[in-house]
């Protein structure tokens, strides 16, 4: 067994200790995450693999961050406890923040070899917001199939079904902000002293 698949092992674990140090069922967690029961009783098990997709409302609907959830250990400096999460389908994913709850902020590498071309559009809940770093980001959303470069930005509810990949046959880098549904990230820039003249 490797370090992914036993990193995902444990999770089934805290997930079930993170749900009943809270008091709450799993009907409650179903109504709060939109997974079914019978899924989430089959990853509190270990029966079930989770996916990013069900990972994300359930960080959220705990109130920890991704990388909590899948067991980075506690350092106390997060700029050693940020590490990435090496995922199935080329991904790996950088947690960039710590604080539950609210917007969390994620770098993201997809590998243009290892990413399933066919799209397999999720939902879920909340809101997202990508900016592409570098290669070209193949966006999903709805009936939208969208190619993102460098520097461009998408925004989207994430109850609307989205996928992402490479959209070329190189990797692409973008950094993600995601919020609880209706929680929205925007720039605010203030003037400098040259645009006050």
């Amino acid at each position: 067994m490797d370090d992914f698949d036993k990193t995902l092992g444990a999770v089934g674990l805290r997930l079930r200790a993170l749900r009943r140090d809270r008091g709450t069922t799993l009907v409650e967690l179903s109504a709060a995450t939109g997974i079914s029961v019978s899924t989430l009783s089959r990853l509190e098990s270990g029966s079930r693999r989770p996916t990013l997709e069900q990972l994300l409302p359930l960080a959220k609907a705990h109130g920890v961050t991704l990388d909590e959830l899948v067991g980075a250990p506690p350092t106390g400096d997060p700029r050693l406890h940020l590490r990435p999460i090496s995922c199935h389908g080329g991904m790996t994913i950088l947690p960039l923040t710590r604080r539950p709850g609210g917007v969390q902020a994620y770098k993201f590498v997809l590998s243009a070899a290892a990413r399933p071309k066919e799209p397999s559009p999720q939902t879920h809940e909340g809101y997202e917001w990508l900016y592409v770093l570098n290669g070209h980001l193949r966006l999903v959303l709805g009936e939208h199939d969208l190619v993102l470069a460098p520097g461009e930005v998408a925004e989207f509810d994430t109850h609307v079904p989205h996928w992402f990949g490479a959209a070329g046959t190189e990797s692409v880098e973008f950094l993600s902000l995601f919020g609880r549904q209706g929680e929205r990230a925007h720039i605010r820039a203030r003037p400098g002293k040259s645009d006050r003249s």
